[in-house]
């Protein structure tokens, strides 16, 4: 195997997820792992749970994680890169306690985990960097000796991610009606998350208004604006939204919300809008109630014609990325040299998350970062 190829000192990459339910009895279970330890009793998760049950109670995130564990191991095998590929999610089967003991006992030692979030925040790094410890400690409570665990750095920025997603603004821009398509505004969606915690998101010394969460954000909708100008030879005004907050309402959260900013934009005599959400790996829950269910019904009530452009899920060119982060990372783990691919202007991502970053309201152990009690 040539240099280029070689994954040492990695023998694995561990697919790491959220998860959903794939039925109508798995809706509440799902919904207590992910709000274990709130006390949320269970009649109001199941007013929650309406959400899923209007798509039968099946979350689309298994099936897009298995067509991407396909393209993975497709484009791993035929670039000639032995490296098994595990999936393991945090709030439901196959859960990620029993995929790292499956890769104990396949004798997997140094593993590296592509989580599917792109970018920096507590919901999107830390929380998975703590749920690899807590079940790395559990490895060890059984008597195993846990694999070390390394996370690939954010790729918000990785052309891989950010190329299906310009060809996904641009298709749906040519899907409008022709009169209204010039004047279209583009509203970049993520997900909301609470204003404290996108302070603190990113390294400590990125803090401040909105952290590397909203910094990161900012820098991929730029890019794909500009590739969008760039070949339709039109400027389309563009914003930065949020979509599926949660949590009480006192609690101040990214604004403005897609369906204000519809109405705001339908007021302000914009002919048309598409919602691109830079935000999301895949077409989860969240994208088809918040945007194909509720913004959508929305942008209809007002009259206004909306596209959604497609999330970049199990697109060939976000395999090959992930391949390209594997390499760098091993090449740098074994001192190779090696120069990271990110656009923009914020250049690439940390490979070790910092002390301090994206920190928890309540301090817990993490794995994959610099203050992890599993090096």
């Amino acid at each position: 195997m040539s240099d280029a190829l070689d994954p040492t000192p990695y023998d694995a990459l561990l697919l790491l997820s959220f998860g959903g339910p794939e039925g109508p009895d798995d809706v509440v279970p799902f919904l207590e792992n992910v709000t274990r330890g709130r006390g949320i009793p269970k009649e109001r998760l199941k007013e929650v749970g309406q959400h899923y049950f209007l798509f039968g109670g099946v979350s689309p995130i298994n099936d897009q994680n298995r067509a991407l564990l396909d393209a993975l191991r497709k484009d791993f095998a035929g670039h000639g890169l032995d490296l098994p590929v595990y999936w393991g999610n945090r709030n439901w089967a196959p859960y990620l306690t029993d995929t790292l003991r499956e890769m104990v006992h396949d004798g997997r030692r140094r593993v590296l985990v592509l989580a599917t979030s792109a970018y920096a925040s507590y919901s999107g790094c830390r929380q998975y960097r703590e749920n690899l410890a807590d079940s790395l400690a559990a490895l060890e409570a059984e008597g195993l000796e846990p694999p070390r665990v390394d996370k690939l750095r954010h790729y918000f920025n990785h052309p891989g991610f950010v190329e299906p997603m310009i060809d996904g603004v641009l298709a749906s821009l040519d899907d409008l009606p022709e009169g209204v398509r010039a004047g279209a505004h583009i509203a970049f969606t993520t997900h909301s998350i609470p204003i404290s915690a996108a302070d603190t998101s990113g390294p400590a010394e990125e803090h401040g208004d909105g952290g590397a969460y909203v910094r990161e954000h900012l820098d991929v909708a730029r890019l794909i604006a500009d590739a969008v100008r760039e070949r339709t030879g039109v400027d389309h005004p563009w914003q930065l939204v949020y979509q599926s907050r949660s949590g009480a309402p006192h609690i101040p959260w990214l604004e403005p919300d897609i369906c204000d900013h519809l109405e705001e934009r339908h007021a302000a005599g914009v002919p048309a809008v598409v919602m691109a959400p830079i935000g999301f790996v895949s077409d989860h829950m969240e994208v088809l109630y918040d945007l194909d269910t509720e913004a959508t019904a929305k942008a209809a009530e007002l009259g206004l014609p909306v596209r959604r452009s497609a999330t970049v899920g199990a697109d060939p060119r976000f395999a090959a990325a992930v391949r390209d982060l594997v390499l760098e990372r091993a090449a740098r783990e074994s001192g190779r040299a090696v120069a990271p691919c990110a656009l923009g202007a914020l250049g690439a991502s940390h490979d070790l998350c910092p002390v301090g970053c994206c920190p928890a309201r309540t301090a817990r152990p993490a794995a994959a970062g610099a203050d992890s009690p599993y090096a």
